[in-house]
């Protein structure tokens, strides 16, 4: 309960602090200072979510059990090569629809590279990596904190999406027109395979067999 318990913390916090409604009067009351509030209050419920968690790992009833086959730990780990790479390509290229994104002057957002894959590349590799996990763990904590990873995705993306469409629509409807929510849905994707920046691959890959070699060590099996 206390994994589910933070998880709907750290959601609420972001809906709140980010919504049409508050989020303004934050930011001016707060100033230069409202990205920090905003960083603490996350990492103040994030680390305590994983901390809960590690402490309970594998506990709760058994809720499934699914075969680990070869493929399908093949599938795991292709799949978290592309976790991965969105990862660093969210990082390399941040979307124009970002919370860490500049004030807008007014121009129209113009997507590129790993856009075209997903506007949300970031936060959809953190959704993928909690989907990749709940394959092979099977417990109630285990389901409870990495089951929050693509539901908090998915609701905190829409939430932004809405957001800056309600404040901006002449800048970022075309942007969206352009750019799937979900991951290689779009119309470009191929586009999208090709642009993407080559730093973000080499990174995601190597981050992939490095995580993999230690993962036993580090989080177990």
């Amino acid at each position: 309960m206390s994994i589910a318990g933070l998880w709907l913390a750290f959601a609420v916090t972001h809906m709140v602090m980010s919504s049409i409604r508050f989020r303004p009067q934050l930011a001016a009351w707060l100033s230069w200072g409202f990205q920090a509030v905003y960083s603490v209050i996350a990492l103040g419920l994030f680390i305590p979510l994983c901390t809960i968690y590690f402490s309970n790992k594998h506990s709760g009833p058994l809720l499934y059990a699914l075969p680990l086959t070869p493929w399908v730990r093949g599938g795991i780990f292709v799949g978290m090569g592309v976790a991965f790479i969105l990862l660093f390509a969210g990082l390399l290229t941040p979307s124009p629809t970002s919370i860490s994104a500049q004030a807008s002057d007014g121009t129209p957002a113009e997507p590129k590279g790993v856009h075209f894959i997903t506007r949300h590349a970031l936060f959809m590799s953190m959704a993928l990596f909690g989907i990749l996990h709940l394959i092979a763990n099977g417990f109630a904590s285990d389901v409870a904190f990495f089951g929050g990873f693509p539901l908090f995705v998915l609701i905190g993306t829409f939430h932004q999406d809405q957001r800056k469409l309600a404040l901006e629509p002449e800048r970022y409807r075309a942007f969206y027109a352009a750019t799937p929510w979900i991951p290689f849905t779009g119309r470009s994707t191929l586009r999208g395979l090709r642009e993407i920046s080559k730093p973000a691959v080499v990174l995601g890959l190597l981050t992939l067999v490095i995580v993999r070699h230690f993962h036993a060590r580090l989080f177990g099996g």
